[in-house]
This record gives C-alpha cells, sequence and structure tokens, in this order.
C-alpha cells in the first residue's frame, strides 16, 4: 500500500506520551529483565542483550550480526538499509518493534552455532501457561459444552478464541509497566465488542479450506486448535491451514513448537479436551490440518507488501481467519485510521475473504460506526484502544 493512496499517517514511538513509545521504553527493558531471571543465559548472551537494550533506547538502528542468514532479506526487502541510523523511536512502531525482536534472537544466540542455536528464550513462560491452573479450568469447562447445539458450542468457541488472545504474555507486561493497565486479561464481565460480523462470518461456512493466522502461543494457541478441532469435526471446514511463526517472535507468537505443545496439552487432558487432542493429532497426521510457517511472518510489514508466493496461499482459501492484535496492525496497517474508516477499504488487497479476531491492545482501529467510536471516546478517553477490554469480529468477504 504506497504513502499516496494512505493518508492516514504511519504509527510511530516519538512521542514520549504515546502508546508505542511506552513498549520500546519500557516493556522492552522489562522483557529483557524477565528473560534473563528466566533463563540461565552465559555472561557472554547477557552483555549482548544487555548492549541490544542501550542501543534500542539511546541509539540508532544498527545492521544485525554479520554474516546474518537473513540480513540480505532484512536490507534489500524489508526496510532495513531505509532506517541505519535513525533512532529506534522514528522508525514506524511496527518496524522498530519486530526488528528488535530479530536482534534480541541475535543477541542470545538463536541464530549462531553455538549451544543455544535454535533455543527459544520465551519458552519458558510459554510452557508455564499451558501448565497453569487456569488452562486446567478452561479445558474442563469444554465438558460443559458437549451436549449443547454445534452452533452453540462453535459460537463459544469463537469467544473463547477472540478473548483468548488478551491472556499473551506480550501484553502482560504493558499492564504491569503501566501502559494499558485497566480491566486486565480476558473476557471481563463489562468488556464488549466493538465490532461484531460474527453472523456474516457463521453465513460463509461450510468451506473447503479455511486458513487461519495463530497469533499467541499458551492459553491463547489452545482456544485456536479447539475452534479449528471444532470447524474440522462438524462440517465448517474440510481442511484447515495454519500459519504459525518459522521462529520465536513477540514474546509469545506461536511457533510450530508451540503447537505441538499444545496439542499434547490437550491430549494429556481428561474428557473433551483429551478428545479434541487426539482428533487435531490425527488431522495433522492425515493432512486436514496443515502447518505452514512462511519466512514474512516475520516481517516488520503490512500484509498488503506480501511476497507473491504468499499470496498466492491465501488466494487458495476459501477463507482466511487473522488472529490477534500484531495479525490486525498487518492486515489493515499500522496507521491512524479514522475509527470509522471502512474494514473494507484497507484490506481490499487481501486476496481473499478475510476475518480479523482481535482484542484491542494497540492504537490502530477501522471499521467502527460513529456511534460506538463516540461512546468509547466519552467514557474511556483513548484507552479503550489499548486496554484489552474490547475486541473485534470484522469481516470483508
Amino acid at each position: 500500500m504506497s504513502e499516496a493512496a494512505a493518508p492516514a499517517p504511519v504509527i510511530v514511538s516519538d512521542d514520549p506520551a504515546s502508546f508505542p513509545h511506552g513498549v520500546l521504553a519500557e516493556r522492552h527493558p522489562a522483557l529483557v529483565a524477565r528473560v534473563l531471571d528466566t533463563v540461565p543465559y552465559g555472561p557472554d548472551e547477557r552483555a549482548a542483550l544487555t548492549a541490544l537494550l542501550d542501543n534500542h533506547l539511546k541509539g540508532v538502528v544498527e545492521p544485525p550480526e554479520p554474516g546474518a542468514r537473513d540480513a540480505e532479506r532484512w536490507t534489500e526487502e524489508w526496510g532495513l538499509a531505509e532506517h541505519l541510523g535513525r533512532s529506534w523511536f522514528a522508525a514506524p512502531f511496527l518496524w522498530a518493534e519486530s526488528y528488535f525482536y530479530r536482534r534480541f534472537l541475535d543477541a542470545l544466540g538463536y541464530f549462531g552455532t553455538g549451544p543455544w542455536r535454535g533455543v527459544d528464550p520465551f519458552r519458558p513462560f510459554k510452557l508455564a501457561e499451558l501448565a497453569g491452573p487456569e488452562t486446567d479450568e478452561e479445558l474442563a469447562a469444554l465438558d460443559a459444552l458437549a451436549d449443547r447445539p454445534p452452533a452453540e458450542r462453535a459460537a463459544a468457541l469463537l469467544h473463547g478464541s477472540l478473548w483468548g488472545n488478551s491472556a499473551d504474555l506480550g501484553f502482560r507486561l504493558s499492564v504491569e509497566s503501566g501502559h494499558g493497565a485497566g480491566t486486565g486479561a480476558g473476557p471481563a464481565a463489562d468488556a464488549r465488542l466493538v465490532a461484531d460480523d460474527s453472523e456474516t462470518l457463521w453465513s460463509m461456512l461450510p468451506v473447503p479450506t479455511l486458513c487461519l493466522v495463530a497469533d499467541n502461543a499458551g492459553r491463547e494457541l489452545v482456544p485456536d486448535l479447539l475452534l479449528v478441532d471444532h470447524l474440522l469435526r462438524h462440517g465448517g471446514a474440510e481442511r484447515a491451514v495454519l500459519h504459525v511463526k518459522p521462529h520465536p517472535y513477540y514474546v509469545s507468537d506461536a511457533t510450530t513448537a508451540d503447537v505441538l505443545d499444545a496439542i499434547d496439552r490437550l491430549h494429556r487432558a481428561p474428557g473433551e479436551a483429551g478428545a479434541a487432542g487426539r482428533r487435531l493429532w490425527s488431522a495433522l497426521a492425515g493432512g486436514r490440518l496443515v502447518l505452514r510457517a512462511h519466512p514474512f511472518s516475520c516481517a516488520p510489514l503490512p500484509y498488503a507488501d506480501m511476497p507473491d508466493d504468499l499470496r498466492r496461499e491465501f488466494a487458495a482459501a476459501d477463507l482466511t481467519i487473522l488472529k490477534g492484535d500484531l495479525n490486525y496492525r498487518r492486515l489493515v496497517g499500522d496507521r491512524l485510521w479514522p475509527p470509522t474508516t471502512p474494514f473494507a477499504r484497507p484490506t481490499a488487497y487481501f486476496p481473499g475473504p478475510v476475518v480479523a479476531l482481535r482484542t484491542l491492545k494497540s492504537d490502530v482501529i477501522t471499521g467502527l460506526d460513529p456511534h460506538t467510536e463516540t461512546t468509547l471516546v466519552e467514557t474511556e478517553g483513548q484507552r479503550w484502544r489499548t486496554s484489552g477490554a474490547h475486541a473485534l469480529i470484522q469481516v470483508r468477504p
């Protein structure tokens, strides 16, 4: 999407009072401290991560480590050359945030040849979520749905998937550091949808191929998988394609390993959860559930700039659901759209019917009716955009 065709300004982080500035200046230091408290990295990795954080807060954008396997892609395709030598806070928020996580992995040796190669620094957080009592409670609740009509179960699972992403770990760091703190994570009693196209979504099913672009691992990925299982089991889709990240990203974003951990967690549970885990295992083994991990899933760019091969994949799906706040930012462009901008306008490029399933944890928003926007601003100022207390289901057929 060209600048000329998109009048809404790109979101940057240079205003100290802004939410994006708080993410870079407060959430990222909190993340570094938490990782170093949780994983026993050695002195070299700790020094490299501390140096990255100092550069991130006080310095300018620098190139990745010499010989980095994706340096050419970042330089020639993903905008690094344009931002080298600039303050991190002057770069587009989406770009700066994404590049920070890429350099974070460099500092910890994830892409290197040493003993920390391929070690997910966020894995302890993800596993702790799966093992927590909240997950036990959520899985046990599935048994109460077993005797309900399929449409009622589908609606419950859709909302479980929708609200599950408000529990992601990156947002918790934001809440703990004072940015976005409010009603907290999860479907609180006063949380409400600011847009709800769920009836349109249901009217578009069944489909031969459903694509779901996952967001976070842990307690969010479990309800995503349960929704996919329900649709495969009850005729909502003949086949599902689940897009995950090719490597760790944004603290809690889901990778292939996280999918396997989540299915294993379900498989070991009693009752309906265990049955769902066994079905999902069989669906993967039999090809009805397919995993994808395209490099562009970790790009610092909107989906409007996706490469041709990924565009063809989305075009081949009969319906694509994008989960979570980051995917929403990439779907519509991380811009300060007027909230009443029709959702269909910034998503017109997407090569097929598309659904956004998102809790609100950043500034970008489209598709609101004027009354909803006015009510939100009158009651909450602009905090409704980032608190995680509101959500949306938007469809562009």
